[in-house]
């Protein structure tokens, strides 16, 4: 069957679109389909081929079939570097290994633009002064050397990536301002094609474009590679959430507020890996920044996207950050022809409806270790350990020792920020300051927000408080928070001080922000500043006062909490202006140009000890299957609990000197302060191997006295660290598997957490539940996620021996298999379970040993096929 829904643009010279409207006549009406629904449907009717595109494919879609797998061809990759550099190091890896098996490398060689941006190299070792922001870049670049020559040799061996350096921005914030197209166009033929603009990312807060009504997710970094090589990324045809929203926030209300609040509900509804559409009278009442801020928190309930239909708003923000005149007009053309402007008065076909009246929003707050741990400033001193009376000078549990305006998630929020410059102002006229054991910052996601600051004359007010720039980046809220001063950690340690961070970021995992921070909250760029001042979280900010003027007045949060007036009056005078100037800055500086580099084809890999090593994961060792068959008399490496995050399983925080990793540069003769990041050393496979789940904050139940990277071997119990017991099981014969709760792989888009899932030689994770981006990423990677609801690690021991069988059936999508545990008394018990194989192809790349096995076996194919006859 053949399908030619190809017309002309109106209004648009030269220029066709793949017309919904014209493919009606295979998909039937789409009018009442979700705007993300058709905006997937626009991507499979361009593609339509009649083999990897089928009608069967588009007719699912529109009918909601969920037992169905369809492709998706991203328009755009977008990557940040501490993902971003791994996934170029496989695409060259890839190349190499091309050429040894006698494949032309030009079949794995990347199709799709992309975009690498280096915002998570940033790390805070001055903060509070007027040179942080230069000190932080010259440290950056002396301290990412090796891995900077790298990223320049790479953009001039693939022509299709552009690399943002640092000290710009933050990647989602800059796609958001810049990069993003909404509707692109691209010659085709004589005339040219206007298609959706479509990106996936190897960090899971790409869904901040939804906001801007582009289709985007995050995805690991293997799949990334694929997609970028031309591969289609296959997901199940997802579930469509509608959240109907009416009203608008009350005065002092943030967009943050309406985030936090949101992830509480979705989470706690349960979204994972569908999508949620926002839609209803209220979305009006949203500028696109507030609707980027809800976007980006999609993760930390679990969905797929948190997507924004296109209205006129999101026109006006294509004007407002300077896109050019003729591809607005395009524009808006396209998604009138497509009849995906958004009509509050029309309601799509929802599998269910949530609603969320915006007037019902408060000021909120969310902690101590989850994003969707909401409550009212009110309750923050019940979420604290209560300390002593506070001695001279000295520190008591509760203290808040880091206070963070940080990440794209806020600092893209011009009202956010304006807040928090307008209290800042108003503090200072009181004369308050912050608190002398908090550590103050400001790492702007880019350099639009700074201009912003600067030029409504509240930067002056900050810098007084301490919140001086700090840096273009990730900073505090991916952990990057810098030492704190020497005699505040001493206090912190010596008195094992249960302290708090706040920060405007997204995720406040434990062990995430610092390590010797216990508690940490997410909180609105202005309450960030207000409780710098106060200095403690054992208090209730609207009947205690803050702090006490230079009159000995006490000063109430409401004293200097701004005015809505007052902020839409500071936003209404800059933003324009501010938000012009992202548009139209240079994406790249004078001292990333000069970074001398190799100009060979071929790059020469460090040595053993090196930043950039050659990765494992083409070698013939990593590119085989890991199942020959059912699996009997497996050990638990590790028996865990809900909620384990990427971030425990590998950490990107620094490397310290009593870690398994840190004992091995020093063998190597690395001196501790060259240890560097695990997120810097992510291309050293031998690093991240004994980083792998190493966080400090990890609880193993086979070492309930140990926090870390250990765990008991058995049968004799001996407790190693976790790398060394992988390779006593691995020299016995003994297969592998970790145990686990809820929600398995939250959190980052952290395809190491796969990989070195699979370095350390681990068969299988079963699980009672899986996040969306970790189980696909174990898929990648040739490790099976396994799902066992009624599996409960609080009932075992850790001395069982588990059997898997059925795995005959992995042909076939999600096939039944059957746990079986057996105890040191020989019991047996037996557990229904499902693999999670969600689509075909997942089962092509088990069976293959992964995507790098699968992609390399399809080159070879692909050049059999093309191969001239001889």
């Amino acid at each position: 069957m053949t399908l030619d829904a190809r017309r002309p643009l109106p209004g648009i010279v030269d220029t066709d679109f793949v017309s919904l409207q014209a493919a009606e006549e295979i998909t039937g009406p789409v009018q009442h389909l979700p705007y993300s629904t058709r905006a997937l449907l626009e991507n499979l009717v361009r593609h339509f081929d009649g083999h990897t595109v089928t009608i069967e494919h588009i007719r699912a879609l529109v009918a909601g079939d969920r037992s169905t797998a369809i492709p998706f061809f991203p328009e755009r990759i977008l990557l940040q570097d501490a993902s971003g550099i791994p996934v170029l190091a496989d695409m060259v890896t890839l190349r190499e290994r091309a050429l040894e098996l006698g494949i032309n490398p030009t079949e794995v060689a990347p199709r799709k633009r992309m975009d690498l941006v280096v915002d998570h190299a940033l790390e805070l070792d001055t903060a509070g002064t007027a040179d942080a922001a230069a000190t932080n870049l010259t440290r950056e670049y002396e301290r990412h050397s090796d891995r900077y020559r790298f990223l320049r040799w790479a953009q001039t061996r693939f022509p299709s990536l552009r690399v943002v350096p640092p000290g710009i921005g933050i990647c989602h914030q800059l796609n958001l301002e810049v990069l993003a197209d909404v509707v692109s166009v691209a010659q085709d033929g004589d005339r040219r094609l206007a298609r959706l603009d479509s990106v996936v990312g190897t960090d899971s807060h790409t869904t901040m474009i939804n906001g801007l009504a582009v289709t985007g997710w995050g995805v690991g970094g293997i799949e990334a590679t694929a997609a970028a090589l031309g591969q289609p990324i296959l997901i199940t045809v997802p579930a469509v959430v509608g959240v109907r929203l009416t009203g608008a926030v009350e005065p002092g209300v943030l967009a943050t507020d309406v985030a936090l609040t949101l992830a509480s509900l979705l989470r706690s509804h349960g979204v994972v890996g569908r999508i949620v559409e926002f839609h209803g009278p209220g979305l009006t009442r949203l500028s696109v920044p507030d609707r980027a801020t809800i976007a980006n928190m999609a993760p930390e309930y679990g969905a797929t996207m948190a997507y924004f239909p296109a209205d006129a708003r999101t026109i006006d923000y294509l004007v407002t950050t300077d896109r050019p005149a003729a591809t607005v007009t395009t524009v808006r053309a396209y998604l009138d022809a497509q009849g995906l402007m958004h009509n509050p008065d029309e309601s799509a076909s929802y599998g269910e409806v949530l609603a969320l009246d915006l007037s019902t929003v408060q000021v909120t707050m969310a902690g101590p270790s989850r994003p969707h741990q909401t409550f009212s400033p009110p309750s923050l001193a019940q979420t604290v350990r209560r300390g002593p009376t506070r001695t001279a000078g000295g520190l008591r549990d509760g203290d808040v020792v880091i206070a963070a305006i940080t990440s794209c998630t806020n600092t893209s929020n011009p009202r956010a920020m304006a807040a928090a410059g307008l209290l800042a102002r108003n503090a200072v006229d009181r004369g308050l300051r912050t608190a002398t054991w908090t550590k103050t910052s400001l790492t702007p996601g880019s350099r639009a927000t700074a201009e912003l600051l600067t030029s409504s004359g509240l930067q002056y007010a900050l810098d007084e408080l301490g919140f001086q720039v700090a840096g273009f980046g990730c900073g505090t809220c991916m952990g990057n928070s810098g030492p704190l001063d020497t005699h505040i950690s001493a206090q912190i340690q010596r008195g094992n001080l249960s302290v708090a961070a706040i920060l405007s970021g997204n995720r406040n995992f434990p062990g995430r922000i610092h390590p010797d921070v216990t508690h940490s909250y997410l909180a609105s760029p202005p309450l960030v500043v207000a409780m710098a001042i106060a200095g403690r979280t054992d208090i209730d900010t609207t009947q205690e006062p803050l702090a006490v003027d230079t009159s000995g007045t006490e000063v109430y949060l409401n004293d200097i909490w701004p005015s809505d007036d007052d902020i839409d009056a500071v936003v209404g005078a800059a933003e324009r202006r501010s938000l012009r100037s992202s548009g139209s800055l240079p994406l790249t500086t004078t001292a990333w140009d000069e970074i001398a580099h190799s100009e060979g084809a071929h790059y020469d890999w460090d040595g053993r000890a090196g930043i950039i090593r050659r990765p494992p994961f083409a070698d013939a060792a990593l590119t085989r299957p890991i199942f020959d068959g059912d699996l009997y008399g497996a050990r638990p490496l590790l028996l865990l609990g809900d909620g384990v995050t990427t971030d425990h399983i590998s950490p990107v925080a620094r490397i310290t000197a009593d870690s398994a990793a840190g004992r091995w540069l020093d063998e190597q003769g690395v001196p501790p302060d060259a240890f560097g990041s695990y997120s810097s050393r992510r291309l050293n496979h031998d690093v991240m191997l004994r980083g792998g789940f190493a966080n400090p904050k990890l609880q193993n139940m086979l070492t309930p006295d140990r926090l870390g990277g250990w765990t008991a071997v058995q049968p004799d119990g001996t407790v190693l660290p976790i790398h060394e017991a992988a390779a006593v099981y691995a020299d016995r014969g003994t297969p592998t598997i970790v145990v686990a709760g809820d929600l398995y792989g939250a959190g980052s888009a952290r395809d190491w957490a796969a990989k070195v899932t699979r370095l350390l030689g681990i068969k299988a994770v079963v699980a009672r539940s899986f996040e969306r981006i970790h189980r696909t990423n174990l898929v990648a990677m040739g490790v099976l996620p396994v799902e066992c609801p009624d599996l409960s690690p609080d009932d075992l021991d850790g001395t069982e021996t588990f059997d898997i069988t059925g795995l005959a059936a992995m042909p076939l999508t999600r096939p039944p298999l059957r746990v079986t545990v057996h105890d040191a008394t020989t019991e047996m018990h037996r557990f229904d379970a499902r693999a999670r194989i969600d689509t075909a192809v997942e089962a092509t790349w088990i069976r293959s040993g992964g995507l790098m096995a699968h992609l390399l076996t399809s080159a070879g194919v692909a050049q059999t096929h093309t191969a001239p006859e001889g």
